[in-house]
Parts: C-alpha cells; structure tokens; sequence
C-alpha cells in the first residue's frame, strides 16, 4: 500500500484557499469582463445578447479613445524617461558615501509612503495656474517672485501641456523608488571591479559607461516593467489632480473605462476598454516573465 505523503497533503491545503480565490476572484472575474465585451449590455439592466467585436470596432473608431491611447505613449514615454534618469542620477549621488545619506535616502522614497490620490491634490495645488483676478498661484506664483515670469504656464489647464504636467507629479512621486532599486544595484557592483578600471586608467565617466550601466541593465529593465505597467494602468493620479483635462487632454483609458462604466451604464464598452487594457500591460509584463521564468532555470 502507497505511504501517503502528509507533508504534501498539508502542503496543498494550505494553498489551496488562495488558488481557489485567485482563480475565482481573478482569472474568472477576467474571463467575465471578456465575456461582456462581447454583448450589447448598454444600460443598467444586463444584456447578453452576443454583439461579437462590435464594442471593439466602436472603441478604436473613438475619438475620445485614440486621445487616450496618444495621451497614455506620451506620458509613459516622459514618466519612464524622467523616472530613470532622476533615479539613477540620485542613486550615483548617494553612492559617494556621502554624509548624512540616511537623510537624504529618507527624503527621496518619502513620495513613496504617500498614495497617488495625495499627490495628485498636492500637485493640483503646486500646477495651479490663477487667474486674471486672483493672480499667479503654487509654481506660476514662484516664478514671479523670482522674477522668472516667462516660465509660467497653464500647465494641466492647457491643452497643449495637459498630460505632460500629471506626468511631472507622478515622477516625483516614483524617482525615488527608481533610485532605491538603482542604489541596491550599485552597491551589490565589487568595489574592486571600479578599483582595477581606475589602475587601468578609466576615468569616473568611463567606469559608468562601459562597467555601471552594462551591470545595471536587469535593474533598469525591471524598473522599466514595473513604471511601465504604472504609467498604463494610471487612474486616481488623474482623478485627483486633473479629471478628463479640456479636450481630453488629460484623459487615459482607465479614466475613460470608469467614467463609460459607472457615468454612463455603458458596460459592454466598459468591459471592452478594461480587457484593451489588460492587453496593454500583459504585452509589457508577459514577456518579461517569460524571460525571467527561463533565466532561473537555466541558473
């Protein structure tokens, strides 16, 4: 008779309540949404009847929708860009072993402890443009004190600006983090890695550029994945601080799938843009996993 393996059978028992909530509250709430992109429920009471791809083919065909999809590039683009380069140049700065780097490592990741929500009311106040009869207010008021009045500007009040201002508060909030994860990768390089490029007569530039950076690339990509699904999922920062913005100029799908779905009861078109978002992100993250899943099990 087989010997039954206790520690296994507990070993499954214990996993098995959060298999079966990820698998319910996950994976089928996932499977539902995709199913009701694919119906005509357009109002309050649910609709069923199968409508195929024509939530997509109405999506895409969008105004307001391809706003949002330029508005998402744009801001990904210059959040992702803004956070890296912020980040590493922090992280090089602290890692001179600088007097009072506790200090400064505790002011960096503090945007950290806050939720987006909070930066997004604060920035609203900072980005605040005035107007003709309160005057200049937050950083417009700055600059004319400074006598630097040719910098103001309506920020998320002009369409022109419009997402590129949020962009600018939700790096603040993330440079931080950038910097810790590009900190630890430069403190777990050998010090003597740098001491023999300096013997070999390689200045400071020439160590960061051909032994740093190539050393920090899986920091980089994992910083990349992790601001990257950020910046496509972005949603209470946009609540807080700007709503749609004039002319959309603000909007991004998250925004828009809420405001179809609960404003307006349309939700097959709202299940249509959350799987159009899911795709999104999984083309981000999949691949990494992926390549990640192979590198461990060739290690």
């Amino acid at each position: 008779m087989r010997r039954i393996n206790w520690e296994r059978v507990v070993s499954v028992l214990l996993v098995s309540p959060s298999a079966i909530a990820i698998a319910i509250f996950v994976y089928g709430f996932i499977g539902w949404t995709g199913y009701a992109s694919l119906t005509e429920w357009d109002q309050l009471m649910p609709d069923f009847t199968f409508a195929g791809l024509k939530n997509y083919q109405s999506l895409f065909a969008n105004q307001r929708f391809q706003i949002d999809l330029r508005n998402t590039v744009v801001f990904t683009v210059l959040f992702l860009i803004a956070c890296l380069l912020s980040g590493l140049l922090l992280a090089i700065l602290l890692d001179q072993r600088i007097r009072g780097e506790g200090f400064f490592r505790g002011i960096y990741l503090f945007p950290m402890s806050i939720s987006f929500i909070v930066t997004g009311v604060a920035w609203r106040w900072l980005l605040n443009p005035g107007s003709v009869e309160m005057g200049s207010a937050g950083v417009n008021l700055l600059f004319d004190m400074m006598g630097l009045g040719f910098l103001k500007s309506g920020w998320y009040t002009d369409p022109q600006i419009g997402i590129k201002a949020v962009a600018i508060a939700a790096t603040w909030q993330m440079s931080g983090y950038t910097m810790a994860l590009y900190l630890a990768g430069l403190r777990g390089i050998p010090e003597a890695l740098r001491e023999a490029a300096r013997v070999d007569g390689a200045t400071e530039g020439q160590i960061l550029r051909y032994i740093l950076l190539p050393l920090l690339q899986p920091i980089t990509l994992s910083a990349v994945i992790i601001l990257g699904h950020i910046s496509l999922k972005i949603y209470d920062l946009i609540v807080a601080m700007t709503g749609s913005g004039i002319g959309f100029s603000c909007d991004v799908p998250a925004f828009y799938m809420w405001d179809t779905t609960f404003r307006g009861n349309h939700f097959a078109r709202g299940a249509a843009i959350a799987i159009v978002l899911l795709a999104m992100v999984a083309v981000l993250i999949v691949p990494y996993l992926v390549h990640s899943t192979r590198t461990e099990a060739e290690l």
